[in-house]
């Protein structure tokens, strides 16, 4: 279940009931009149099955609220009520499968931003993954690959092409380029000054057959790609945050720019190209196999009567009452 809570102009506040009524998926309904200060207006709150939350919420965006209130969403770990286990009964489909658009496009819109954290994660995991492709260690890569954040940007990407949202993929575009820009250069940057203090050589990239798959890319890299982009969006959707581990383990994205930074300051330029094309496979798969997963999700999510990414309902938007559920 998810907890709503509206600031509504009191205009407004008999159509966002109307809404909350009209829909079967919805219960718990609460209203304080006057009870918002900034903005001034009525408050009104309820809880919502999952699946049934992207009526809801495309209706009340219909109403203007964005602008004139405000529209809160919270997940609500427990609910002991019946009515709730009506509503999550009366709303077709099953809430761990549920996608409510609107979090996935705030959780997306975050993961595309540039911060200093995903700059300082990155680094550190490309660093992490260059010591261990210089000692042949790959617990050390898959500890670099769990550190990693580059599929937030990648996630990102994927929903962007699904809303043909280009200022989206423009933005997760940069982060994920940037960041890996970054990243290599200050790998780089410390590989050099270790072989110039003898810490490294040359050699030491020679021979290394635990970890010799960052530098081979084949079909096999693309297919994990494929698998593990399936798996990453799964997991947002679905908020499995466990399952999300096993993708970074899965990609060899980390490992690939670790590997170019070593391999330039070593001299070892057939490994850079290899390590090149092994990092753009990777997100290639990322990319094509996130992209697929959301459109089939959204499909099936169409055909169980679920609104869209940005849908609007005609009789809210006109200010008429509905009547039965709110579908688009």
């Amino acid at each position: 279940m998810l907890h709503i809570r509206v600031i509504s102009p009191a205009s407004r506040t008999d159509e966002v009931l109307r809404i909350a009524a009209d829909s079967p998926a919805v219960v718990n309904v609460l209203r304080l009149p006057g009870a918002a200060f900034d903005p001034e207006g009525d408050l009104v709150e309820f809880d919502v099955a999952r699946e049934g939350a992207n009526a809801v919420l495309a209706d009340l965006k219909a109403l203007g609220l964005k602008d004139t209130g405000g529209i809160s969403v919270e997940q609500l770990d427990l609910s002991i009520s019946t009515a709730a286990e009506a509503a999550e009964h009366a709303a077709p489909g099953d809430p761990e499968d549920a996608v409510v658009w609107e979090e996935l496009s705030a959780r997306t819109a975050a993961e595309a931003r540039m911060t200093w954290s995903y700059f300082a994660f990155l680094a550190l995991a490309v660093q992490i993954a260059a010591i261990g492709a210089l000692l042949d260690q790959p617990i050390l890569i898959v500890g670099a690959m769990v550190l990693g954040p580059d599929f937030g940007p990648v996630a990102a990407m994927c929903f962007g092409v699904l809303q043909r949202n280009v200022r989206l993929i423009g933005a997760a575009a940069r982060t994920l380029a940037a960041g890996f820009a970054v990243a290599i250069a200050i790998t780089l940057a410390c590989a050099a000054v270790s072989r110039l203090i003898g810490w490294i050589e040359p050699a030491m990239l020679d021979d290394r057959p635990l970890t010799s798959f960052i530098i081979h890319p084949d079909r096999w890299s693309f297919v994990v790609a494929v698998l593990a982009g399936v798996a990453g969006i799964l997991s947002m959707t679905a908020r499995k945050s466990s399952a999300l581990v096993g993708v970074f383990i899965s990609v060899t994205t980390v490992p690939a720019a670790g590997n170019i930074a070593v391999a330039i300051a070593l001299a070892h330029w057939n490994e850079v190209g290899a390590s090149l094309v092994q990092l753009g496979v990777n997100l290639v798969g990322m990319i094509v196999a996130g992209i697929a997963t959301l459109s089939i999700q959204r499909l099936m999510w169409s055909r169980l009567g679920r609104h869209d990414i940005a849908p609007r309902s005609p009789e809210v938007a006109a200010g008429q009452p509905t009547s039965g559920r709110v579908s688009g």
